[in-house]
């Protein structure tokens, strides 16, 4: 990684995951517009495969994936973040002070991909396919806030309430989370 910064080990590599708020894996994705690219970041918990973040934008900075961020810590706070891991490639982006030190503020741990190893973003890089195939390949949008309008809908409507994730019993990313909290609640 040659941008100078600091270089987390893999703490996801023989992870097994067992509950919601254990791993957060994130990616960027490049989304097609009229007037150039716009940038999506978007984070997701390994265990249930639900996107709890994501941000679309036209600059690709460390803004972008703080942004993302900050909405899958808003929407997992009741949840807690002890223990948790948020895995990423070495990108600038993610390596950045200004993400490090919002992982730490909240109390989760870091984690990067070696050199060269994409197999531990497998799910994040699946995640992506996924939303090009099914939403954005499809879709020829106009503006910004076109794009904007339908990723959203995308991921919050589509993915994450009532796609079937065959890793999770072929029920949505939601209704698993759902089944899970209930189960906690009566025990």
């Amino acid at each position: 990684s040659g941008h100078g910064l600091a270089v987390y080990p893999n703490l996801a590599k023989d992870l097994v995951v067992t509950k919601l708020n254990q791993l957060w894996v994130s990616d960027i994705t490049y989304i097609y517009l009229p007037l150039g690219f716009g940038y999506l970041a978007a984070i997701l918990d390994i265990f249930s495969r639900k996107c709890v973040g994501w941000c679309l934008g036209i600059s690709i900075d460390a803004q972008l994936t703080l942004d993302a961020l900050n909405m899958a810590v808003a929407a997992r706070q009741h949840l807690g973040f002890i223990g948790m891991i948020h895995h990423s490639d070495r990108g600038v982006q993610y390596a950045s002070q200004a993400y490090i030190d919002r992982l730490k503020e909240v109390g989760i741990g870091v984690s990067m991909s070696g050199k060269g190893n994409a197999y531990d973003n497998a799910f994040a890089e699946s995640f992506m396919k996924t939303l090009k195939v099914e939403e954005v390949y499809i879709n020829e949008y106009r503006t910004f806030e076109e794009a904007h309008a339908n990723i959203k809908h995308f991921i919050e409507l589509v993915y994450n309430a009532k796609r079937l994730d065959s890793s999770i019993g072929y029920v949505p990313p939601e209704e698993f989370e759902a089944e899970i909290l209930n189960k906690q609640s009566l025990n």
